[in-house]
């Protein structure tokens, strides 16, 4: 006799007189799980559904597969690097110091060290250089990054990056390298969704190659409709707050002079990328991890061999050739410094340790970092930071009770 185990039901297949296919039960069925509430038909609300979302998940197919989207995403990105030849290298959460990036760290103390400040990283990126000095040409992370930061719909401050970085390559290698990864996930994600993830709909982008590119001071001058000053003059800062005043501009408080070419970015250039769009060539003093050099068409004004991939206004991805020199590295540390005094709030620190290890000869390297969210959101069409995170922002995290059901 063939029995069926099906859910905990034990019988023979059996055909109703109405002709449906069934079992005929030979023991009563076994509780594998006690379900002690009945789930709702609907879970619509946004916060109610983030608040408790396991009933989510259930509830609302697309909410489980925009999950299952992001770990394949992972997945082809992490293929994708290994392919290249890269190595995946884990690198230190906590440290003394958090480099890498501009941001405010989270702060902690270790019970081995309860007198000395520990910091969460902000980013990889001092580390997985140090990676290269030591041999390791390609190497990757995919991994949490922590900014003690504001939340909105495309922040938290837990997010989940991934950086490489890549020895004897430049920045056109780097921009190449993009355009290939993106559009190869965007291949991907649709022919998973189509053959799996049926409740979820991709939407269709423009990804046509090569992807415009916008120079970072000529386009805003021609915005601006006017020069901007020089900006490796002293008086820059000043200059530039008078251009705000004359424009009739916002200023942010107290704002350094990297502050204020973000804000003028964040107005002028990023709403024109709609499309996929690299802005180039950022001012020096935007990019201090960065190789610069003197404008091409520009005299006197010094830029980045930088780029940064927008899409739909966000940006997406970051990339540059690194510094390798210990002394132009302490040079645009310090000037870092400068900034800080400007817009004390920051908080900026000379990495000493990052600077020795340079003397040991990092070689041509460039370097490539985006937050798995963005691309996430971009590439699945989702508005908000908290559908594509397991449990949602940090403010859902820390909710103190589930709302009601």
């Amino acid at each position: 006799m063939l029995l069926i185990a099906a859910k905990g039901l034990i019988g023979k297949p059996h055909i109703t007189p109405s002709g449906e296919v069934s079992i005929l039960l030979s023991a009563l069925p076994e509780v594998l799980s006690p379900c002690l509430r009945a789930l709702p038909t609907k879970l619509q609300d946004a916060e109610t559904r983030i608040r408790n979302r396991p009933v989510d998940l259930l509830v609302n197919q697309e909410s489980s597969q925009l999950l299952r989207t992001r770990s394949s995403m992972i997945q082809y990105m992490r293929e994708f690097f290994l392919k290249d030849d890269q190595v995946e290298v884990q690198t230190p959460i906590l440290a003394e110091m958090a480099g890498g990036a501009v941001a405010r760290p989270f702060v902690t103390t270790a019970t081995e060290f309860p007198t000395r400040k520990i910091t969460l990283r902000i980013a990889p990126e001092l580390w997985l250089k140090r990676m290269v000095i030591g041999g390791f040409d390609r190497v990757f992370e995919i991994g949490p990054a922590f900014r003690n930061e504001g939340i909105d719909l495309i922040h938290n401050p837990e997010f989940t990056t991934c950086e490489f970085y890549r020895a004897y390559t430049n920045l056109d290698d780097l921009i190449q390298l993009t355009e290939d990864l993106i559009l190869g996930l965007a291949k991907h994600l649709k022919t998973r969704c189509i053959q799996r993830l049926s409740s979820l709909s991709i939407p269709d982008l423009n990804l046509d190659v090569p992807f415009q590119r916008l120079d970072f001071i000529s386009e805003l001058e021609k915005g601006l409709k006017c020069p901007l000053p020089n900006l490796t003059d002293p008086r820059a800062r000043d200059q530039m707050i008078q251009l705000f005043t004359d424009h009739a501009l916002l200023l942010p408080p107290n704002p350094s002079l990297p502050q204020l070419l973000d804000k003028l970015c964040a107005s002028f250039l990023e709403p024109r990328c709609i499309e996929p769009t690299f802005i180039v060539q950022h001012p020096e003093c935007m990019s201090p991890l960065s190789k610069s050099f003197e404008h091409p068409h520009i005299k006197g004004q010094r830029v980045a061999a930088r780029a940064e991939l927008f899409v739909k206004g966000q940006e997406i991805a970051n990339m540059y050739e690194e510094e390798n020199s210990p002394f132009e590295q302490r040079r645009k540390f310090e000037e870092q410094l400068q900034y800080r005094t400007e817009a004390p709030d920051d908080d900026i620190e000379t990495d000493e340790s990052y600077l020795d290890a340079l003397t040991w000869g990092l070689p041509p390297v460039g370097g490539w970092g985006c937050g798995i969210e963005r691309l996430c959101m971009m590439l699945t069409g989702t508005s908000r930071i908290s559908g594509v995170l397991s449990f949602g922002t940090l403010k859902n995290v820390v909710a103190k009770s589930p709302s009601t059901l």
